[in-house]
């Protein structure tokens, strides 16, 4: 009888483990785009701005990615994210294709190399390179991989019917498009067309000119310069400016009547953080964020923007009914040393930069957004140029900062920013002699003798039971 109950439990058991695992095989199997992903970086999530972008995208893409089958770990990390983009949305096609195994095909794309995946929407083509997508990460120790940046942008651009045309002001010592790669690229990326503007050889602005860019000027311009800016800005023109450190910024009168015209004012004074800045360095600030649609996003990410030799600003709306919201700012702590035109003459020490009687008093406003009569952004301006450069750009959520700064400009809310992920670099372990002797013992040896010693041990109990 005994036997016969233990012969039904272990008959009903089974039967058990078997239905459950059917029904969670169905489960699984109906829930195909369920996923839970565990890894640190979160590898395989997108971005809700890129989950945006594709739940809006209403035309078929069309993706072949040309890839050397003896790149298996690259043609993945693009595999995995590619698929991930179809299953969000079934009008993107992905195939990869050995351009050896079809060179028809590779002819048709005019493929020249490995690694080179096409985006096709209709007529237009747009192309990646694995070049541009893997690199080491900002501390050499991880791999950056760019995929969903570039992806999502490639996207972006063939499937967007605007385009924006901007100017780089230069003659005054500012980053110019040549020298400001990093930055250009990156508005490239966002469908910028971008030229530079000399204003005292041309004369004027130029009709098509949707925005114009002032990164770190370093000496003044002239007063029919200035008058130019303004009567662009008043008008329907945008403007991103981004102070430098200049020694000749306390001589400065033009520059200032441009920002007055936006309804901002340059205090020239260098600010100085005592509790939030980088590696104990409080000329190099973490700014706290103030609650407006560039920065929303970033705060709710925990996303630090690096801000290293700042001017503090401070806001005139009055004059002009102009509407000027602080975007960054320092802690009630941070202060701003009236004596800039000194400071940037030495080679600075902890005492040069302690806080004295003149200065100003904390917090300080690093950043403004500025809306017009109208609410319509009309400026967007920085008490830094140093973070849009390119030994900054790519630091913490500076380039974040800069592209929500000039989407907002241009009132895409759903402009793309997207932080490249960084997952644990591959490394070789190198092993001495001693340590291959002691993993064969361990695995060969010690690791199955307690599994036949505890197999031994269970048959000796029932044996004598």
């Amino acid at each position: 009888m005994k036997k016969w109950i233990k012969g039904t439990n272990a008959v009903v058991l089974s039967a058990a483990v078997i239905g459950i695992f059917i029904l969670l095989t169905v489960f699984l199997h109906s829930a195909s785009g369920l996923q839970w992903d565990l890894t640190k970086t979160k590898q395989f999530t997108l971005s809700d701005q890129t989950v945006t972008v594709l739940n809006k995208l209403d035309q078929k893409v069309n993706v072949i990615a040309f890839t050397n089958p003896s790149q298996e770990y690259y043609n993945r990390q693009v595999s995995d994210l590619l698929t991930d983009y179809k299953r969000h949305n079934g009008k993107i096609s992905f195939q990869e294709v050995d351009p050896k195994k079809k060179p028809t095909l590779a002819e048709q794309y005019g493929i020249t190399q490995y690694g080179t995946i096409v985006f096709e929407v209709g007529d237009k083509k747009k192309t990646v390179l694995y070049s541009d997508l893997f690199g080491y990460g900002s501390d050499q120790t991880t791999y950056n991989f760019t995929g969903e940046e570039k992806f999502t942008q490639a996207i972006m651009s063939l499937t967007s019917g605007t385009a924006h045309k901007a100017y780089f002001v230069t003659g005054h010592g500012e980053q110019s498009v040549t020298n400001a790669a990093s930055f250009v690229s990156a508005l490239e990326s966002e469908n910028y067309t971008l030229a530079d503007l000399n204003l005292f050889k041309e004369g004027k602005v130029p009709t098509d000119a949707e925005a114009l860019f002032v990164l770190s000027p370093q000496q003044d311009l002239t007063a029919e310069e200035a008058k130019l800016i303004e009567d662009y800005t008043k008008a329907s023109g945008k403007l991103f400016f981004a102070l430098g450190l200049s020694d000749q910024m306390g001589n400065w009168k033009n520059w200032d009547a441009v920002l007055a015209g936006v309804g901002v004012k340059n205090t020239k004074a260098l600010a100085v953080e005592a509790n939030s800045s980088l590696s104990s360095d409080p000329l190099t600030i973490i700014p706290d964020y103030s609650y407006h649609d560039i920065t929303d996003k970033l705060k709710e990410a925990s996303r630090i923007t690096v801000m290293p030799g700042s001017i503090a600003l401070s806001a005139e709306a009055g004059s002009t009914g102009y509407t000027v919201d602080e975007l960054l700012a320092t802690t009630d702590a941070g202060y701003g040393k009236t004596n800039l035109a000194e400071l940037l003459k030495k080679q600075l020490t902890q005492k040069d930069i302690e806080k004295a009687k003149g200065d100003l008093e904390g917090p300080l406003a690093l950043a403004y957004a500025v809306k017009d009569k109208d609410g319509k952004p009309k400026a967007v301006v920085v008490g830094n140029g140093l973070f849009v450069e390119d030994q900054y750009l790519s630091e913490q959520a500076n380039k974040d900062f800069a592209l929500n700064s000039v989407g907002w400009l241009h009132e895409e809310k759903s402009s793309l920013t997207i932080r490249p992920r960084e997952e644990a670099q591959m490394q070789q372990v190198y092993l001495t002699a001693k340590q291959n002797n002691t993993i064969f013992i361990v695995t060969i040896i010690v690791i199955p003798a307690l599994f036949l010693l505890a197999g031994g041990l269970v048959w000796w109990r029932r044996r004598r039971g």
